[in-house]
């Protein structure tokens, strides 16, 4: 049996610790365990010679405390930098004194890795030799094969050959990223060839598609918006339907026009218009034994010609109205010159046959100077003499319409997608932004979306002429179309998509092609340059309450031309004047009209505050006149002068209470006090002014003639030298008009 083991503990008294080995012995005891006790908070150590306490340990009692000489208590780490200066320096002792444990590569070896059994260890029977695991080598051998696949596939790799879409402008970012090519080889590549640029800049679809086939893709053209809305517009012949006809109501300004259509409608148009004329286009839809005729009046004013050319383009047939008391007017020759370049047919209403003055044979015959031969005189135009206030032949006037609709066998898809002409545009507080439009083929239905010009939008609601809500319109109805995201332009056209995408993406892509070009370079010569510099300029602001009124007022403020002076319109809008508006005219000085347009309250309060006058018109050729006053106002007057006499100071007294006079001799003419006065010193002008008083002999002279000699004293000047010349003349200051 095996012997019991004595437990030893070392304790801090050393001589009473071998005493008690040394009693172990001697008893027989022949194993001694020794265990060592380690304590963080001192040196101490104990040793226990048997498993039961000593015959000297007593309990309670102090143990005595051995303190070794030459030993010195390690001083504890005062704060983290001490304790990390500590360790560092303990490691670096560890390795100095460790070789063994440091690998091939000088970093501390794991034991675990050195410990780890693998085949070819255990078949050596090495254990300690450093081979790689099974794990490690079927990786590695993984690995092999990644690569190995890899540069197979890239010496079998061609390159792949793209099909590029190329709009009409293209950055070289963008070409780069729809060739799957990095933009520094573009850009490298366009250096070889001598052009600098930078990968923001825009090319051209000839350079974009040589450039995608040098680097081996194949160039698609973009198709142009226009393209796109060609394609849209192509009509099947297999659903073309017959078509109201869409007829525009043209002529001289206060001829009738607009009574004509009142006559014919039953309202009073006229009432409404300020000056009882016509300043927008209104279309209306009239009913006549199931003949529906939608009738587009236009301005007769001068300054309305864009909006008569509009209505002539969109037009199927022409009512030229001509007062039989007056006769042919320039905006009726102007009527006609637009109705023959539209090539549609011309119907003459000569009305105001009930005047007493009234003569219709004199209006045929002008009209033969127009080639419009009626069909009394063997030609081919209908002229039929109207009254609208007796209604007098209004029933022939629409027979005659219906009878060339049916000539001209007016047809069009009913089932297409909508297209429609913009007449007019405003801006409604309420509702927004308003486009007054006509069909032109397909169904316009509620929801449908659409793009007009540069503006898109979705259909949110169709108001006929009735002013009544519809779900849908049919082709040569006149509507109202709210849902526009902008206020669209007169004559703009009017395309209906499939999808709000579609909308945006059309749209999107006028506006980049308006963008082209748009800004062309002008040299200037130095003489325009300079004549550009002294020229002044009148900064106009226009407010309007429908698109065609601002324009027709734009085309005609540009028409008022003069040398030393011109009229500058930065900014025409539809809408009230807001706040934005007043703070314009205020920073350019700027004339702010308001045309059937009202100011906001705060627009009010601003203009009051900074003293901007807003100018509110509702007749077009009052406008024109308040532009030419302005004008007129700031052009210099013509001033006339007219030399009555001079004369040479002789000597110069000083006179009390009066100061300096020039005693000089009238040379020639008269010189008078009520005359203007300039004093001529070597040739120069030293003073330009009036004369203060006259005297002769020590009394005063209301004028003195040529031979004799005065005294002369001058307003605001008193330092005469002698034989300076003082020439007396009288001015005369003329307006000037624009």
């Amino acid at each position: 049996m095996e012997k019991k083991k004595t437990k030893l503990t070392l304790s801090g008294n050393l001589k009473k610790s071998i005493t008690n080995i040394e009693r172990a012995k001697t008893q027989g005891k022949n194993s001694v365990l020794i265990e060592k006790k380690n304590n963080k908070f001192s040196n101490k150590r104990t040793f226990n010679t048997s498993s039961k306490p000593s015959s000297n340990f007593k309990p309670g009692a102090s143990t005595p405390k051995f303190k070794p000489t030459g030993f010195i208590k390690p001083k504890s780490p005062v704060n983290d930098y001490e304790k990390r200066k500590l360790a560092e320096q303990r490691a670096t002792k560890r390795l100095k004194d460790d070789p063994e444990k440091r690998d091939n590569k000088g970093k501390i070896g794991s034991k675990r890795r050195e410990l780890k059994l693998t085949v070819s260890r255990a078949l050596s029977g090495d254990e300690e030799g450093k081979t790689r695991s099974l794990a490690a080598l079927k990786r590695a051998r993984q690995k092999e094969n990644r690569i190995f696949q890899k540069d197979q596939s890239r010496e079998n790799l061609k390159p792949i050959k793209r099909d590029v879409n190329i709009p009409e402008v293209i950055t070289i970012r963008e070409l780069a990223n729809r060739m799957a090519e990095q933009s520094s080889n573009i850009i490298k590549y366009l250096l070889g060839m001598g052009v600098t640029a930078t990968i923001n800049h825009s090319i051209d679809s000839d350079t974009a598609e040589y450039l995608v086939k040098e680097f081996g893709h194949n160039p698609i053209k973009e198709e142009k918006a226009e393209e796109i809305i060609k394609k849209i517009k192509e009509v099947k012949s297999e659903n073309l339907k017959n078509r109201p006809p869409i007829v525009t109501v043209m002529g001289h300004v206060d001829h009738g026009k607009t009574s004509v259509l009142d006559s014919l409608r039953s309202t009073n148009v006229v009432s409404s218009e300020f000056g009882g004329i016509t300043q927008h286009i209104g279309a209306y839809q009239i009913s006549n034994n199931s003949n529906k005729i939608t009738f587009i009046d236009t301005p007769g004013h001068s300054a309305f010609t864009e909006m008569r050319a509009r209505g002539s383009k969109l037009t199927d047939i022409v009512v030229l109205v001509v007062a039989a008391d007056d006769g042919v007017k320039p905006q009726t020759v102007e009527s006609i010159k637009h109705a023959k370049a539209a090539k549609v047919s011309i119907v003459v209403a000569i009305n105001k046959c009930d005047l007493p003055d009234a003569d219709p044979q004199k209006i045929k015959n002008q009209l033969l100077e127009h080639e419009l031969i009626a069909e009394e005189l063997s030609g081919d135009t209908l002229m039929i003499e109207i009254s609208t206030k007796t209604k007098k032949n209004l029933d022939k006037l629409i027979e005659s319409i219906i009878l060339q609709a049916e000539l001209l066998d007016l047809k069009t898809d009913f089932k297409t997608k909508a297209t429609a002409i913009v007449l007019e545009s405003k801006i409604d507080i309420g509702r927004g932004p308003i486009a007054n439009v006509i069909i032109t083929s397909g169904t316009l239905k509620k929801g449908d979306y659409f793009v007009s010009g540069l503006k898109w939008g979705k259909v949110r609601a169709i108001v006929n002429d009735l002013g009544q809500n519809i779900n849908e319109a049919l082709p040569a109805s006149p509507v109202e179309i709210l849902g526009i995201n902008g206020a669209a332009k007169s004559g703009d056209d009017f395309l209906v998509l499939d999808s709000e995408k579609e909308a945006k993406s059309l749209c999107d892509a006028r506006i980049k092609e308006s963008k082209v070009g748009k800004n062309p370079l002008i040299f200037a010569t130095q003489e325009s340059a300079f004549k550009d510099k002294v020229s002044q300029e009148l900064n106009i602001i226009i407010k309007s309450d429908v698109h065609g009124s601002t324009e027709a007022i734009k085309n005609a403020i540009v028409q008022i031309k003069h040398d030393e002076i011109k009229p500058k319109i930065i900014l025409s809008d539809i809408g009230m004047v807001t706040e934005t508006d007043v703070s314009l005219a205020k920073a350019s000085d700027a004339v702010l009209i308001a045309f059937n347009v009202k100011p906001t309250k705060e627009a009010k309060k601003l203009a009051e505050k900074e003293k901007v006058s807003i100018s509110s018109y509702n007749i077009i050729y009052e406008v024109l006149d308040f532009i030419k006053n302005r004008m007129s106002g700031m052009l210099a007057p013509d001033v006339e002068e007219k030399v009555i006499g001079s004369a040479e100071i002789l000597e110069i007294f000083k006179v009390s209470k009066i100061g300096k006079v020039a005693g000089s001799k009238v040379l020639e003419g008269e010189i008078s006090n009520d005359a203007n006065a300039r004093v001529i010193r070597d040739g120069a002008i030293i003073y330009n002014g009036k004369i203060g008083s006259i005297f002769r002999e020590k009394n005063q002279a209301k004028q003195v003639s040529a031979g004799l000699e005065c005294g002369i004293t001058l307003k605001d000047f008193s330092d005469f030298q002698k034989k300076d010349i003082i020439e007396a003349y009288n001015s005369k200051i003329t307006e000037r008009r624009v």
